[in-house]
């Protein structure tokens, strides 16, 4: 007779775990500029691509309004005598455009969230950011039907957010779950895998999505480190006794 499992609930970070959050930001950061330029806006896409990296990193990217910072930056003689609003909905309308073409889930995450709603496993989300912003990701992605609907969680929900460790401490609360019997899976160490193993989680850096955070090590370690996220199927099987 097969051990129960050691593992109730499998988390799931969004960004650059799900999908690519680092590829397609900077697809559709380029799309908006070169639209904004079409319609008017005097600058080079270089000096526009630079400097909206510069705004989104001073403002961070759950910022709402980069474009028009972008366009405070640059000053009123580089509108081209356009009313700034049009060229702010300019580049909005590309960036989602591009949110549109190229918002798609990892394969492997594909692959492993199918595995786990097939063996029964209850799974969700714990995520940094605004609530619909979040959400409207897990919905282009398509990934709801695999996701427990009790078991997703977003920080402006919870009234605290990464790296507090009181956010994946308030989840496995709501779910009724012990943090040991919990697992974590993310692409950033430091808020991420450190906090979640904090209090209780296992935890698993996930490098596969080869963002911004992919190379960092994880301080103290991560209870595993995979590539991809099928890597993990082995993983829960045989370490944690889930029948995936």
């Amino acid at each position: 007779m097969a051990a129960a499992p050691s593992l109730d609930v499998v988390l799931f970070d969004i960004d650059d775990t799900l999908y690519s959050t680092t590829a397609f930001a900077h697809d559709a950061r380029r799309a908006a500029v070169a639209a904004m330029i079409h319609h008017g806006l005097q600058v080079s896409e270089e000096e526009g691509n630079r400097e909206l990296a510069e705004v989104v990193a001073e403002f961070t990217s759950n910022y709402d309004e980069h474009l028009d910072r972008l366009l405070d930056r640059l000053g009123p003689t580089r509108w081209g005598g356009r009313n700034p609003a049009v060229l702010i909905a300019a580049g909005v309308v590309a960036y989602h455009q591009t949110k549109e073409r190229h918002l798609r889930p990892l394969p492997d995450a594909i692959v492993l969230l199918r595995s786990l709603h097939q063996a029964g496993v209850r799974t969700g989300i714990v995520s940094a950011g605004l609530r619909v912003k979040q959400a409207e990701k897990l919905v282009r992605l398509g990934v709801l039907p695999w996701l427990d609907p009790g078991a997703i969680f977003f920080s402006d929900q919870m009234g605290v957010s990464k790296p507090n460790p009181k956010i994946y401490a308030k989840a496995c609360e709501a779910l009724r779950v012990p943090p040991a019997r919990t697992m974590y899976v993310g692409d950033r160490p430091e808020t991420d895998v450190a906090p979640a193993r904090a209090v209780g989680l296992r935890t698993v850096h996930y490098r596969g999505a080869h963002g911004r955070y992919s190379d960092s090590p994880a301080r103290p370690p991560a209870d595993h480190e995979v590539e991809l996220l099928t890597d993990l199927k082995p993983v829960l099987r045989e370490s944690y006794g889930l029948p995936v």
